[in-house]
């Protein structure tokens, strides 16, 4: 299915890179850079040796001017960097955000004062309509806002939003009323009651979020940054320690000090964990957008992070689980009656059903005993459709009534007229409850003639994506309105871990209430008005954009594909997200026990001749192992940038093996990487003539 707000890749896409670039000179603005406070570290850093070097170049000074510069530039450059991964992962939002501004103008709306004055029509822009007011949108015309319908049905072009070219039909009343502003009505006509204020509608609240403009730091990222702080404030004292030091042990010895406030301020940045600071931001604006390019608009980042700790999910049998058209599989004859006979009524009472259920019950009736060519003209036809209340419905025709609907309906029905339910017709309606089906009782003028076996059909390949989400700790739950037997046979064949069967609104609530007090992280998706109340309880709930707006506002996730199987996709972009920050957390902070090792004893091996056994780098010179390090420093962020947007392989395996794995690949790379690195740098500088 094709994404209303997708982008090519960032990194692949010349406009937004150049784009990047201007923005990361912008944000080197002090209260850009006081967002984050590691990096802003670096900034005061580049500030201050950029002063060391102007005063050097009038005498004062503690180090070669060119040194001074050449670490200065680097910390710059660092800063820029920092800021560039940044840029470009707001970039991919910025550009999904164009894309949707494109879809929202300021449309002309034909306002009417209720629906007995539908010919009192007030033109007005789309801007000034307020909540509450209703406009009639005729084919051809943009609907100006967010609204429900309240009268009229329509096919609506809303490919602007979705990206879906298909058209879909809104229509009053039911779970499919809900319509958007900037999307175009084809065909007929719909008059829609304003459910939102200027500049709230949905449109709105897409372009701010994928634009970065309502992203909120998520409580994990706080928490992270509240911990890198801390890391930068305890590399600042043992800077500060280190510096006191060197001057003592200089003094001791009566040497001149050979660290300089440069050297040291170059450590400082170095020891920092300066590359997960740089790309903290980006990992979870990336995060966000990824979510977009799957076409699902979170309503918050705490949302996405919330998935990405979700052990339990509550997902609908219909269209999640199977495929969503029960299908007849066989028509079984009771109380003597034949399958043929059994078959021509079913065949009748099914003709005005357009469902999938009853276009199946007639094509099954031809394939079987070739029951075709009924004129409908034929003999007069009384149609009894089918509604919530009755559970079934049928036809009235040549003096004979013909029905068929759920079990205990027809049985009250034929028993009201003096019919008999017998005990046979209940075994075949406990069997195929029993295997999973669904039974469909068919009488003739209040005579049982049998049963219609609907199946339902699993999904190909949901076993194994259920048995996938076990092995990652996370826990399925079926809900369905069937009867508990019906519900328990499909749940084994799909392999779910629980369901909740004759669910109900306060079922499912109850239900998530229940494993949330036991400490469980709920999922689930809805639609309809009655599934707001579990929605805004679950902790994280996707409502379809096909869905009302009722529940649309108790989400904090909207599907625009409106597809239930999407869950199980937020999920992985949510497990993702935390699995890329920790990923790089982990490689930095290893980066900073590597750099320390490697570069202290290089600095101070000028005081102390002993140290030169733990220079087991062989860097050159205390002034080629810092500028190495602080080269390193800034390049590894660049290297990372692919990563932070991409984010790390998602596997589904256990929460340990995850943890396994990344200490073993992030934490010991991040150890080994810098060796490697600074050591290569270290010659290169050297074989070039800078130090000497």
């Amino acid at each position: 299915m094709s994404s209303g707000i997708k982008t090519k890749s960032a990194l692949h896409d010349r406009k937004m890179v150049l784009r990047a670039f201007r923005d990361a000179f912008l944000k080197l603005a002090p209260s850009a850079q006081l967002k984050n406070p590691v990096m802003f570290l670096v900034f005061v850093s580049a500030v201050l040796t950029t002063v060391l070097w102007l005063v050097s170049l009038f005498g004062i000074r503690d180090a070669a001017p060119v040194y001074i510069l050449g670490i200065t530039v680097i910390l710059w450059i660092t800063v820029l960097f920092a800021n560039f991964a940044e840029a470009i992962a707001e970039g991919r939002g910025k550009a999904q955000a164009d894309s949707l501004r494109a879809a929202k103008q300021d449309v002309g709306a034909h306002k009417i004062p209720s629906l007995q004055k539908k010919d009192q029509i007030t033109d007005v822009a789309s801007a000034k309509l307020l909540k509450g007011d209703i406009v009639i949108v005729r084919a051809g015309e943009q609907i100006p806002g967010d609204g429900e319908v309240i009268e009229g049905a329509a096919s609506v072009d809303e490919s602007a939003i979705t990206g879906e070219s298909a058209p879909v039909v809104r229509e009053a009343g039911g779970d499919r009323s809900a319509v958007t502003g900037g999307t175009r009505v084809l065909s007929d006509w719909i008059v829609i009651r304003i459910t939102s204020d200027p500049g709230q509608s949905f449109l709105d609240k897409m372009i701010a979020m994928v634009e970065g403009a309502a992203r909120k730091k998520t409580p994990n990222e706080i928490a992270l940054e509240i911990f890198l702080v801390a890391l930068s404030i305890i590399f600042i004292l043992v800077v500060m320690a280190l510096y006191a030091y060197s001057l003592f042990s200089a003094k001791q010895l009566g040497v001149e000090n050979p660290t300089s406030v440069t050297s040291l301020v170059a450590l400082l940045v170095c020891l920092a964990p300066t590359t997960i600071g740089a790309l903290l931001s980006a990992i979870g604006i990336a995060g966000m957008s990824r979510l977009n390019e799957a076409n699902v608009l979170a309503m918050s980042g705490r949302a996405i992070e919330a998935a990405g700790n979700v052990d339990t999910l509550l997902l609908d049998k219909t269209g999640t689980i199977t495929l969503g058209n029960r299908q007849a599989s066989e028509f079984i004859p009771v109380d003597g009656h034949t399958a043929q006979e059994l078959a021509d009524a079913a065949q009748l009472a099914s003709l005005p059903d357009e469902t999938p259920e009853g276009r199946s019950v007639v094509i099954l009736a031809k394939e079987k005993f070739g029951i075709r060519g009924r004129n409908l003209s034929e003999a007069p036809m009384e149609f009894i459709p089918f509604t919530a209340k009755t559970r079934m419905s049928g036809v009235n025709t040549k003096g004979s009534e013909i029905r068929k609907g759920a079990a205990d309906s027809m049985k009250e029905y034929v028993e009201a007229h003096g019919g008999i339910y017998s005990g046979e017709c209940g075994d075949v309606v406990k069997r195929i409850a029993s295997q999973g089906g669904t039974p469909l009782v068919v009488s003739k003028d209040h005579i049982i003639l049998g049963v219609i076996y609907l199946k339902d059909i699993i999904k190909a390949g949901v076993k194994e994506k259920f048995a996938d989400l076990r092995k990652m700790g996370i826990r399925t739950v079926m809900v369905t309105g069937d009867n508990p037997l019906t519900a328990a046979a499909i749940a084994a064949e799909a392999g779910v871990d629980d369901f909740l069967a004759e669910a109900t609104p306060e079922g499912k609530l109850a239900m998530i209430r229940k494993l949330q007090a036991g400490g469980h992280m709920v999922a689930m998706t809805g639609d309809g008005t009655n599934d707001a109340p579990a929605l805004a309880q679950a902790d994280v709930a996707v409502a379809m954009n096909t869905g009302t707006q009722a529940a649309k506002e108790a989400g904090n996730m909207v599907d625009l594909d409106s597809s239930p199987t999407k869950l199980i996709d937020i999920v992985r972009i949510g497990k993702q997200l935390l699995m890329t920050r920790g990923s790089l957390t982990t490689f930095s902070i290893a980066n900073d026990v590597a750099k320390y090792f490697a570069i202290i004893p290089a600095l101070f091996m000028g005081l102390y001749p002993g140290l030169a056994a733990l220079n087991i780098m062989g860097l050159h010179s205390a002034q080629s192992a810092i500028f190495s390090a602080i080269i390193y420093n800034a390049l590894i962020i660049v290297a990372l940038i692919p990563l932070a947007l991409k984010g790390v392989k998602y596997r589904e395996v256990s929460a340990g093996k995850l943890l396994s794995r990344n200490l073993l690949v992030y934490g010991a790379g991040g150890i080994i990487a810098p060796f490697i690195c600074i050591k290569l740098i270290d010659m290169m500088l050297t074989a070039c003539g800078l130090f000497a």
